[in-house]
């Protein structure tokens, strides 16, 4: 008799991290690598928000608290979506979880039957597929392609949809192509799915507050109210305030998803921390005008990168409207050979050669479900950037 679960053989670990890991390993051992593979601001947490955590400890708000989070974060979740969103939530809807990963496992645990089906569009952030492998799902892929903007269209989803369909997982900005829904194609999305009232939505707007332009931002349940029974919007402070590591996602939805989520968080993990909760609430009730400043130095880095890699042999580099993440194509690349004679035949071969020649980590796009393409990561500074895309550009240039 085994004794790993079985469930264990379905899902692979996280490409990101392994990544992250292998830039790391290099970097012990004396390379020099510039890692830009980690999905995390470079920018420390705000001092206002830092403050407030320390003000906690001393206060000795240092106990358990309640599963769902402290009656104080889930007053400001609910006043954020309607300041924000438009989106009417009371407080008892909302939920707190360790993070936006949290959030969707428990979704999924709290939905999934054996044989349930969700919708997933390619490319997808890589922990999609496999929460729903875990929860006994069977994750379904919705096709996208960098001449559609890496976006799901309306055709696209009908095509998928089946009986067997519990979920369509909607990630505005996209994590891994920065792509981001205007008011238009949330509509279209929205009219497929109203014809199919057996479907929810499970929307991740983790980077919501990462636009970039004149763009503006919607999600989906205030584009389409009659959507608010069956959409559970998830959002979270790590990106926008940069408390990745404070481990804080939360979400609001229908009370009856809320109470089943907390009841799986409270034989799970119990109430996130403490501390980072009482941070959470200063970060969403305190002034925002440092997003805007932040914004704007991420609007420069991808704007740099960008035209950089479009500058470099082979690669097609499209501009996102959102998130930190490019996503570049390296097709025409595929098929060429290395100084040193070795075969380019994947897109994790182009990334692989690239860490091995330069230097550079980035992630192959074949780990978020489509390739040939690469991720990568703009939180990083300017001058990190300009020389790892002059080291791309000198590699592509090597290739024959």
């Amino acid at each position: 008799m085994a004794f790993l679960a079985d469930a264990l053989s379905r899902v692979k670990p996280s490409a990101t991290i392994a990544v992250t890991q292998k830039a790391r390993d290099l970097k012990a051992k004396g390379r020099d690598v510039i890692s830009l593979g980690a999905g995390e601001p470079d920018f420390d947490t705000p001092d206002n928000i830092k403050n407030a955590a320390v003000d906690a400890i001393n206060r000795g708000e240092t106990k358990y608290t309640p599963v769902a989070g402290i009656p104080q974060l889930r007053e400001a979740i609910a006043a954020k979506f309607k300041r924000e969103n438009n989106l009417d939530y009371t407080p008892e809807q909302t939920i707190v979880g360790t993070g936006g990963k949290q959030i969707l496992f428990n979704a999924f645990m709290a939905t999934m039957n054996q044989g349930d089906e969700v919708i997933i569009m390619r490319p997808y952030w890589v922990s999609y597929p496999e929460m729903v492998s875990l929860c006994g799902g069977t994750p379904v892929f919705a096709e996208t392609s960098i001449e559609q903007g890496f976006k799901l269209t309306g055709a696209e989803l009908e095509k998928v949809i089946t009986p067997k369909t519990k979920w369509l997982v909607l990630n505005s900005p996209s994590n891994p192509s920065g792509a981001a829904y205007t008011e238009a194609e949330l509509r279209e999305i929205a009219d497929v799915l109203l014809k199919h009232p057996h479907v929810w939505v499970l929307t991740d707007d983790m980077y919501e507050h990462l636009t970039y332009g004149d763009f503006k931002y919607y999600t989906i349940a205030e584009v389409e109210p009659k959507l608010y029974d069956r959409t559970l919007t998830m959002n979270g402070v790590s990106k926008a305030y940069a408390m990745t590591g404070w481990r804080i996602g939360y979400a609001a939805g229908p009370l009856q998803l809320i109470k089943a989520m907390d009841m799986i968080q409270g034989q799970q993990t119990s109430g996130a921390c403490s501390i980072a909760q009482w941070a959470a609430v200063e970060a969403l009730n305190g002034p925002q005008d440092f997003i805007q400043k932040n914004k704007a130095v991420f609007q420069g880095r991808r704007d740099l990168v960008v035209s950089m890699l479009n500058q470099a042999r082979g690669i097609n580099c499209p501009t996102p409207e959102g998130a930190f993440y490019v996503y570049p194509s390296c097709a025409d690349l595929i098929g060429k050979k290395t100084p040193a004679g070795k075969v380019i035949e994947t897109d994790e071969d182009f990334v692989s050669e690239l860490l091995e020649a330069e230097g550079v980590a980035v992630v192959h796009g074949s780990a978020f479900g489509l390739g040939p393409n690469f991720r990568i990561s703009y939180a990083a500074s300017e001058e990190m950037l300009e020389e790892a895309c002059t080291r791309i550009q000198r590699f592509t240039a090597s290739l024959v």
